[in-house]
């Protein structure tokens, strides 16, 4: 099961104030070059949403820079619920039908193609309502293949799972942040795609625990045996290499026949 972990890359970092320790957005040429090096270390599941400023329109440029083989290999997931607005430089929540019909209209067009679409901002009254329900007909009219829920409360997370139509789930789990580990097991046992976000607690692991390394916090996630993918934040391409190296060390101290 820890075999099939994948590692991928967040990118709220690139679009708005974001980090425990650097929230300063990268200039453009700097987005693009972290992106074009998680590329070439061989990250192919990339994370976004509506409400990450201009994380959309950067990546979406650095996707029409792919060949068509090249573009078919990535996994990209994105999310509507929580929108920005660039005038005031915040973001908002709206989950009716008009708002997440064209949160999704927008993303197709900067994205050019979406392989998972999450609810953002979750709750259960959303999750229960008609909105939401003509929203997914909407994005499976769309060929959307992959729909489901970022959460952040345990009834949201219990009703993603217990709904036989989403087929994803994104939580944050970390060794200071358990709460959902064993809704993420059960989503993992019930076959949905598993996304871990804040592996490093925003970076208060790294910069406030000097007895976790990257490598240990990627271990904690793993031995859960989870289904899917970690998503990791950075914006610094020194630190996406480190995450990367650190997290299939991890990986193979898990599966190896000594453990």
């Amino acid at each position: 099961m820890i075999a099939g972990l994948r590692f991928g890359l967040g990118l709220i970092g690139i679009g708005k104030p974001w980090g425990h320790a650097n929230p300063v957005v990268p200039a453009e040429r700097e987005a693009l070059n972290l992106l074009a090096s998680a590329w070439d270390l061989g990250v192919r599941y990339f994370d976004t949403a509506p409400s990450y400023g201009i994380s959309e329109e950067r990546l979406g440029r650095f996707l029409a820079s792919l060949t068509a083989d090249e573009r078919s290999s990535a996994t990209i997931a994105t999310k509507f619920g929580e929108h920005w607005d660039a005038a005031r430089s915040e973001p908002y929540v709206d989950h009716s039908y008009e708002a997440l019909a064209g949160s999704l209209d927008a993303s197709l067009a900067r994205l050019g193609r979406i392989e998972i679409l999450q609810l953002h901002k979750t709750t259960p009254q959303v999750l229960r309502g008609p909105d939401l329900a003509r929203a997914w007909d909407y994005a499976r009219s769309l060929d959307i293949p992959c729909i489901g829920a970022s959460v952040s409360d345990q009834e949201s997370a219990q009703l993603t799972v217990a709904n036989p139509a989403l087929t994803v789930i994104q939580a944050p789990f970390n060794l200071e942040q358990r709460a959902f580990g064993s809704v993420l097991q059960q989503a993992s046992d019930r076959g949905m795609l598993v996304a871990v976000n804040r592996p490093f607690a925003m970076g208060r692991l790294l910069y406030e625990r000097p007895d976790v390394s990257r490598r240990e916090a990627f271990a904690f996630v793993a031995a859960q045996g989870f289904r899917g993918v970690v998503l990791t934040g950075t914006k610094s391409t020194a630190h996406l290499k480190e995450n990367w190296t650190a997290f299939h060390e991890a990986i193979a101290i898990a599966t190896s026949p000594d453990q």
